[in-house]
């Protein structure tokens, strides 16, 4: 993390630090995060549980097994679908591993100077 105010990251970092954090883990004791809790129960019954306490929107960082999971559930409201202008060849995807169609419906798409493209779509409703 930024630890010096006068660096550009600091306030991301700090805005990071102080946001309350989930890690869902079997195999963590215990988390060196600040604001953090880990969540090692059904991972469907923990996010159906921290949905329906209300608060703030949610935001996932994970594998895409950890991912494909969510969207499985149909615990996923909102995907933000990043496009990044480098061919790799190789990688998991966060879809391949659904059984099922799931629609998705777009609402905005931006266009970064740096040739990336954020895709935003909702769930549609089955």
């Amino acid at each position: 993390m930024y630890t010096q105010p006068d660096d550009p990251m600091y306030d991301v970092s700090a805005h990071i630090v102080r946001a309350q954090k989930v890690v869902f883990s079997n195999t963590l004791a215990a988390s060196l995060w600040e604001n953090t809790q880990l969540a090692k129960g059904d991972l469907t019954a923990e996010v159906k549980a921290l949905k329906a306490a209300g608060g703030k929107d949610m935001i996932v960082y994970g594998g895409s097994s950890f991912v494909t999971s969510l969207i499985r559930e149909g615990l996923i409201d909102e995907y933000y679908l990043f496009v990044n202008p480098v061919v790799l060849g190789k990688g998991e995807g966060i879809f391949g591993g659904l059984a099922n169609y799931r629609g998705l419906v777009h609402r905005e798409t931006l266009t970064y100077p740096s040739g990336i493209v954020l895709l935003k779509y909702v769930a549609a409703i089955p």
